[in-house]
């Protein structure tokens, strides 16, 4: 028997480590990093931004010559040749003539456009911007996957907030049951107090259990958002929230306005539009090229040409272009026009964004205030209910309503300081600090 309690024992503990080696501190600072890696929303952003790079480097190939190698052999059906020249008046007669039936040529051609309107300088200047584009979009992405965790952290803080105190509620709760009972029993309370007592012991089971699906539920996000083991419980406290947080002062709104990347994004947008415009009227100039290239040719038992070299100008000009490229560049303007109006319907958003982040943060601090006083106001309410409940001067209403305030006291405290920090680092996203404020901005 002693064995087997002993085996029992072992069994529970090393359950009960299991339990424990799956819970895990992670700072916000070390979770917005991971994200920043493993999320496929970042990924992917940088994905993007791979591929505007190789298209600006296949746009600027474009400057070097094209150079073409070119064999040819080919098999003839005994062709009659018949050589127009002056030094071959004569017929050839047919018995004397050589067979003819292949054909070797080979062939080397280099050219290099000179001048095409600008097309090729201009088509440059636009793939580099789009390229820098998409670089800020990547930026911007990385900031807004930053920010879900940080609001999965305040939620989750919350959320175990509120089982943490639901739990001692329930705990004194239960007691206070436990201790009617008794009193009922002995006819000291009347049974209808026990009743109310038992009610609220079933609220705050609900409202636990309620709690605990929260719980559960933003910890799966986070887990799946930072890629870590399914069995992974994350437990979020203050010391998690870096505390020089608030030193990292908000910027003055035009400066945050110009720091936003996905302004920076649209921004670079308007500049690739003004030189696609560009390429677009390239359409109306000539082109002109330089060419060059060398021949061999072998027509059997005919003619052998080697060291056939040949340089020279190639000039074109579309003449349609005239009057049909003028679309194409008011196709070009009009895209510019719509990048410009985004960019300035973006701006004022911005505007919007930081004076209702600010505002936000106000308020948050302000309800924390209230909230740390209403936590000792509630708690002082209950133990001068308790007091004179204990001597008759007030009904089990009184304590009950009196204890279910100081637990709701103390809940709406805990949710205010996690507010007082998402506020302020939404305030550090809307002004574009929020990376730098975890010196990840270069990342």
């Amino acid at each position: 028997m002693k064995s087997n309690s002993l085996l029992i024992f072992l069994i529970l503990m090393l359950g009960i480590s299991h339990l424990k080696a799956q819970e895990t501190s992670l700072s916000l600072k070390d979770a917005v990093t991971r994200v920043l890696e493993k999320s496929d929303a970042v990924q992917l952003a940088e994905a993007k931004a791979m591929t505007k790079k190789y298209t600006l480097e296949s746009v600027k190939n474009n400057r070097y010559p094209d150079a073409k190698v070119t064999g040819q052999y080919m098999r003839l059906t005994n062709a009659n040749i018949d050589l127009k020249t002056q030094s071959n008046t004569a017929t050839t007669n047919s018995g004397d003539a050589k067979p003819v039936n292949q054909l070797l040529l080979g062939q080397v051609n280099v050219n290099l456009p000179l001048f095409s309107g600008f097309k090729l300088k201009n088509s440059i200047e636009a793939s580099e911007n789009l390229y820098q584009s998409e670089l800020a979009t990547a930026q911007h992405s990385k900031e807004e996957t930053a920010l879900h965790v940080i609001e999965y952290y305040a939620a989750l803080y919350k959320a175990q907030q509120t089982v943490s105190f639901l739990q001692e509620s329930l705990k004194s709760s239960q007691q206070r049951v436990t201790d009617f009972t008794s009193l009922e029993q002995n006819g000291i309370i009347a049974r209808n107090d026990l009743l109310k007592s038992q009610l609220q012991v079933s609220k705050i089971q609900l409202n636990l259990d309620e709690a605990e699906k929260n719980v559960k539920k933003l910890n799966n996000y986070l887990v799946l958002l930072l890629k870590l083991n399914p069995e992974t419980k994350l437990v979020v406290s203050p010391s998690n929230i870096d505390p020089n947080l608030f030193s990292n002062l908000p910027k003055p709104e035009a400066e945050a306005i110009e720091n936003r990347k996905d302004r920076t994004a649209l921004a670079y947008l308007n500049k690739a539009s003004d030189s696609n415009i560009k390429v677009a009227k390239s359409g109306y100039y000539p082109s002109l090229a330089l060419s060059a290239g060398y021949i061999a040719l072998d027509l059997q038992n005919v003619i052998t040409v080697q060291n056939a070299m040949n340089v020279g100008l190639g000039f074109s000009y579309n003449l349609s272009s005239l009057f049909k490229n003028g679309t194409e560049v008011k196709v070009a303007k009009s895209k510019a026009q719509e990048i410009q109006l985004e960019q300035a319907e973006l701006t004022d958003a911005i505007k919007l964004e930081i004076s209702n982040a600010k505002d936000e943060y106000d308020l948050a601090l302000k309800q924390d205030s209230v909230y740390a006083e209403s936590v000792s106001q509630a708690t002082e309410n209950y133990r001068i209910v308790k007091d004179k409940y204990d001597n008759g001067l007030s009904n089990t209403n009184d304590l009950l309503e009196a204890d279910v305030e100081q637990l709701n006291a103390k809940i709406n405290q805990a949710n205010a300081k996690a507010n007082v920090a998402l506020k302020y680092y939404e305030l550090l996203n809307t002004t574009g600090q929020l990376l730098e404020s975890f010196n990840l901005s270069k990342k």
